[in-house]
């Protein structure tokens, strides 16, 4: 299937009414959109696949055209890139070194869909009804995409730290660090009542990010220290130069 395929834009409900075409990306993206409202709303046991055709105005055959079954739809709701935290676990790891950039790269993937408004508050609503009612596809989003990305953050902090392999404390501050940019998905009703002018905005977000970077930066060099203060306490120290006694010796 390509861009220039077509189906049809009618209600089965309404007899008579003149049929529109659209081309398929218009159709996928209504069924995407109408799917992410209805199963945010329902979930995915009590929407009809014929609901969501009449939602997205469209034949109710389009849906396993496009993507198989609901269930091919469910999936594809849950993992649109243009309002989930999707990230490219190979473009954290091309940043190398730098772990500025890493960090830059990761906070504003994860923010970046917020953008998107109204339909980031559905997606959040559709992962919390994952998480009452599973139907697989977040272990998957896991093991798929949040694990590859957790692992690159982890090896880049390995790198600037300097170390051969990650221990529980870096991992500790991967977790931390992606924390600080789920909290605006996870308490964004929090926010929106308490300092809404915080997220009203893709500028207030991108602003967001760059004090978000600020702070992550900061719990690096805090992490950075405090390996170098347990090193140099490990160190035995020379008794004669702490005991005052074997100073006439």
């Amino acid at each position: 299937m390509n861009s220039s395929d077509h189906t049809t834009l009618a209600s089965p409900d309404t007899p008579g009414r003149m049929p529109v075409r659209m081309d398929g990306q218009q159709a996928r993206v209504r069924l995407l959109d109408a799917g992410l409202t209805l199963f945010a709303d329902k979930g995915f046991a009590n929407t009809s696949t014929r609901e969501i055709a009449q939602a997205a105005q469209v034949n109710v055959a389009a849906i396993s055209y496009y993507f198989g079954d609901k269930e091919g739809l469910y999936r594809a709701v849950y993992t649109d890139p243009r309002h989930n935290l999707t990230l490219d676990a190979a473009a954290l790891a091309q940043t190398g070194s730098d772990i500025q950039a890493t960090l830059r790269l990761l906070l504003s993937g994860l923010t970046d869909p917020l953008k998107q408004g109204l339909m980031v508050q559905q997606c959040m609503k559709l992962h919390f009804r994952e998480l009452l009612h599973p139907t697989g596809v977040w272990q998957e989003e896991i093991e798929q995409n949040i694990k590859p990305s957790h692992l690159a953050l982890v090896q880049a902090l390995c790198q600037h730290l300097k170390l051969a392999q990650a221990d529980d404390d870096v991992h500790r501050l991967a977790f931390s660090i992606s924390g600080l940019a789920a909290m605006l998905h996870i308490g964004h009703d929090v926010i929106t009542t308490i300092r809404p002018q915080l997220i009203a905005a893709p500028t207030a977000i991108d602003l967001y990010v760059k004090r978000m970077l600020t702070y992550a930066m900061a719990m690096v060099e805090a992490e950075a220290q405090r390996r170098t203060s347990a090193t140099t306490a490990s160190v035995p120290q020379d008794p004669t130069r702490s005991d005052p006694t074997s100073a006439g010796l």
